[in-house]
């Protein structure tokens, strides 16, 4: 008779089907997912401008997302100087610099995923007739894989031939306060359980609408 529970080992009934173990069946997706969408948000509570394409890096995550330069523009803003050790962290900058463009963003959310198959149950949920990425302030809309299989795991966005992106999901992106503003009363909880996931960048390149997703 099989042992049951997420240890369990592989095991064969009676007639002869191996059961899979839960990391195996956790590693089993249907098939590669595809970018639909792209927004970046020039400032923490600006408008989300849709764009065709993005650029990674593993320091800021999206460049021009809430204000992050590339590396090279962030060392000239804080005034380092090639072959110079970066030096500790400045105080917060004013005027044009003010939403951050000088700090390099390494944490676990530096880019926000959502699954497009979502936005209509979102939709029915919050009792609109639709929902748009924009309004859900994510990065990249994402279809045909279910993204929360990717928490925890690394994945690849692009093409053998523009190249990939490779990132590792860190967890879930639940909604804020914002998704009240944005779809009324109850509009945050409409959101719970869809609101995509996080992830890091480990290897930077260009996200493009129309590439592929592929989990690693």
């Amino acid at each position: 008779m099989p042992r049951s529970g997420p240890a369990a080992l592989p095991c064969t009934h009676d007639w002869g089907l191996r059961v899979l173990t839960m990391q195996e069946l956790r590693e089993r997706l249907p098939r590669p997912g595809q970018v639909e969408w792209i927004g970046i948000r020039r400032e923490r509570r600006g408008e989300v401008l849709s764009v065709p394409d993005a650029e990674a890096h593993e320091m800021v995550g999206l460049i021009g997302d809430h204000g992050r330069v590339a590396p090279g523009r962030l060392k000239a803003l804080t005034g380092a100087q090639a072959g110079q050790q970066d030096p500790a962290p400045a105080a917060e900058p004013a005027g044009p610099l003010a939403a951050g463009v000088a700090r390099p963003m390494a944490g676990k959310r530096q880019v926000t995923l959502i699954q497009a198959e979502h936005l209509p149950v979102i939709a029915a949920l919050a009792g609109l007739g639709a929902v748009t990425p924009e309004q859900l302030r994510r990065n990249v809309l994402v279809s045909g894989l279910p993204l929360l299989a990717l928490k925890d795991r690394r994945f690849r966005i692009g093409s053998d031939e523009r190249g990939w992106v490779l990132l590792e999901g860190t967890g879930e992106c639940h909604p804020c306060s914002r998704m009240e503003e944005a779809f009324g009363p109850g509009g945050y909880n409409a959101v719970r359980g869809h609101g995509g996931i996080t992830a890091r960048v480990l290897q930077g390149g260009t996200l493009h609408v129309g590439d592929r997703l592929e989990p690693l």
